[in-house]
């Protein structure tokens, strides 16, 4: 079947000016990108006035989670509203893939976040998840082998240096899947295991990454001035000390490094940002590929324990209302709040549990206040409604000034780090962040509509060495979205639905028109990438 995409303003993805042409689509393969195709189509689409682009990219994502799912449209439903047809995931350390078939500790890979609820199956490594996905997931994949999944997979959640045994175990899970055709690697420093393992143990994980050429994405041990990372409270920022061990794993080499999602979690944190670019650039001047990614929000989700310490939450309900332990940790919360600059305002509750619907998109400021209790008293009590256990969206995470520098910077990247949950408030990431990219392009306060759409496209697809994707050129694939300008620049965002689409294509399939999924197609749509 062959497509015409006529009259679009086309943006090739490698950055270069726009130019108003058509797009031949022939199958699931771009044939032409000319500024006049006269061939006979079997479908013609006049596009005067709109935008084309290769599919958008998320550059980090943890949906490798959810194309196993028995149902897996309703988690890649917004992201395609937004545009997207390809993902990186596998992120923060956390893949779904990463264990060998015989693990005794397959309920502890995912780190707390992820879990085989509702899936099709356990798939440990890139050839049975390839089995499980290719041809029947929505949305395009590559997958990143992750070093948490692979050390939980040998040692649980242990909390100690690995023997050489374990070690070399955890070393050929990753190589196993980087020669099966992972996309890279990723750290989660935050994350169990991943937070127990030291340096040394992570450059040998990076030596893979150098031996196979791909890249070592890093979610740090903390991205903010204080944190539990470091049990220093006072002295170097804790986020720049975090910085500072990717210095001492990749310094020497050539490394491609991804610094994961730079933020810089509350008011305290944010001065930091100067210096973490100094060493980014400093990193490159050495030698060091380095490279960071940004999503357009200003908040992120969290846990609601995010400042309980952990000793609270393994006392006796009677121990908890003991006057002492009551005002131990007042006085620790209040210290905790200060160090990080931010504090009940700034916490909104986004799931506790059924039957609490009353407490989502409130901050607990505002819950406190309609309770007629204290601050801190409403926060223990949603703590304890939601067993410790409640998710919330909080900030600030960074700030619109930072985002509109990060998003100028050479060597910043685009994505959403953004899922679907299946209860309470989402995290507003994953319905328009890359629409509101264009935006703040075409308002000025971005960079140019060119880099904007390369930073989304060709540039992503560049440093994961995904083939024939993320440009529109003869020969590649094609995922193609095309966009109303107009619409994206006058849209109010943050409204829980994207704007400005107005169509997909995935593999050459007309997934997303009029702001109508094609579900059957997308039962099937989806390609596994091998690196």
């Amino acid at each position: 079947m062959k497509t015409l995409l006529k009259n679009g303003k086309i943006y090739d993805g490698t950055g270069s000016e726009a130019f108003i042409g058509d797009v031949l689509i022939e199958g699931d393969r771009i044939t032409k990108v000319a500024p006049s195709i006269d061939e006979v189509a079997d479908v013609t689409y006049d596009l005067a006035g709109k935008s084309v682009s290769s599919g958008f990219i998320d550059g980090h994502s943890h949906n490798d989670w959810f194309a196993i799912k028995k149902e897996s449209l309703p988690y890649f439903d917004p992201f395609i509203r937004q545009g997207m047809t390809t993902f990186i995931t596998g992120n923060c350390g956390i893949s779904e893939i990463g264990f060998n078939e015989d693990c005794e500790f397959k309920d502890k890979i995912g780190g707390g976040l992820f879990g085989f609820r509702n899936t099709k199956g356990e798939y440990g490594d890139i050839k049975s998840y390839a089995n499980a996905t290719d041809m029947k997931m929505p949305c395009n994949m590559a997958i990143l082998v992750g070093h948490c999944s692979a050390r939980a997979a040998v040692t649980g959640y242990a909390n100690r240096k690995l023997t050489p045994d374990e070690e070399e175990k955890m070393l050929s899970i990753i190589e196993d899947n980087l020669r099966q055709g992972a996309a890279g690697v990723s750290f989660g420093l935050m994350y169990e295991p991943g937070l127990y393992s030291d340096t040394e143990e992570l450059k040998k994980v990076a030596a893979l990454c150098l031996k196979y050429n791909k890249p070592l994405t890093v979610h740090p041990r903390a991205n903010s001035a204080v944190s539990m990372a470091y049990p220093e409270l006072l002295g170097r920022s804790h986020l720049l000390r975090a910085v500072d061990e990717l210095v001492e794993i990749s310094k020497g080499t050539n490394l491609k490094l991804q610094y994961s999602h730079a933020i810089f979690v509350g008011k305290r944190s944010l001065k930091d940002k100067n210096e973490f670019v100094q060493i980014i650039e400093g990193l490159r001047s050495s030698g060091v590929d380095a490279m960071f990614d940004i999503y357009n929000e200003c908040l992120g989700v969290s846990v609601i324990t995010v400042i309980l310490p952990t000793w609270y939450q393994g006392m006796s309900m009677q121990d908890r209302k003991k006057p002492l332990n009551r005002l131990k940790l007042s006085l620790l919360i209040k210290a905790s709040s200060l160090l990080l600059g931010f504090g009940f305002k700034d916490i909104e509750i986004a799931y506790i549990g059924k039957g609490y619907e009353q407490y989502e998109g409130k901050t607990v400021h505002q819950i406190a206040r309609e309770e007629g209790i204290k601050d801190l008293d409403a926060y223990l009590m949603l703590c304890e409604k939601s067993n410790f256990q409640g998710r919330v969206n909080m900030g600030p995470y960074s700030t619109p000034e930072i985002i509109s520098e990060f998003e100028k910077h050479e060597h910043c990247l685009f994505m959403t780090d953004g899922w679907v949950e299946e209860h309470g408030i989402q995290n507003p990431v994953i319905y328009d962040c890359y629409p509101k990219f264009i935006r703040d392009s075409l308002g000025g306060i971005g960079c140019s509509m060119p880099t904007t759409i390369r930073k989304m496209t060709g540039a992503i697809s560049d440093r994961f060495a995904l083939k024939e994707r993320g440009y529109l050129k003869e020969g590649y694939f094609a995922d193609i979205t095309v966009f109303d300008e107009s619409i994206i620049k006058d849209a109010i965002p943050d409204q829980g639905k994207s704007f400005g689409i107005d169509k997909v294509f995935i593999n050459g399939k007309l997934v997303l028109t009029d702001d109508r999924l094609d579900e059957e197609s997308l039962k099937s749509t989806g390609r596994l990438l091998k690196v």
